[in-house]
């Protein structure tokens, strides 16, 4: 599972006295391990889109955190974001691209946006930008 090469990785930045990565994989596992409490809590089993969805999770308030850096001219601390977010994106699927997903949109039955949203949710979760899907189902 991708939590596991998680967990590896951190062990191998601490070992390596590597902050940057300790620091944003420490909170990437953190927040996963609250998650996956609150999903068997539900009766499923934690996986690999779970934490992918942490991983993106946390690169929104990293997005955030930089915007508020870059309004500050602190570019020392963008450089430090930056550096987080190379590592997280490297634990990311590669997403479906507009030519992908205009092709799968393509091939269904019914194009409404509710039955599109759905059938990506179902079968791509995580491996697609939902917000593109939308926009592109909107412009078909």
């Amino acid at each position: 599972m991708l939590i596991n090469e998680l967990e590896k990785a951190n062990i191998e930045a601490l070992k390596n006295k590597d902050k940057t990565s300790r620091a944003v994989l420490s909170v990437v596992i953190n927040k996963y391990r609250l998650q996956a409490i609150e999903i068997k809590a539900a009766g499923k089993e934690p996986n690999d889109t779970d934490v992918i969805k942490v991983i993106q999770k946390v690169l929104k308030e990293l997005a955030e955190e930089k915007e508020g850096y870059l309004k500050l001219n602190r570019v020392e601390d963008v450089k430090g974001i930056e550096a987080q977010e190379k590592i997280l994106e490297a634990y990311l699927p590669k997403l479906m691209s507009e030519d992908e997903i205009r092709q799968v949109i393509a091939s269904l039955d019914d194009k409404s946006m509710p039955s599109v949203m759905k059938h990506f949710k179902a079968n791509f979760d995580g491996k697609v930008d939902m917000s593109l899907v939308s926009k592109i189902a909107r412009g078909q």
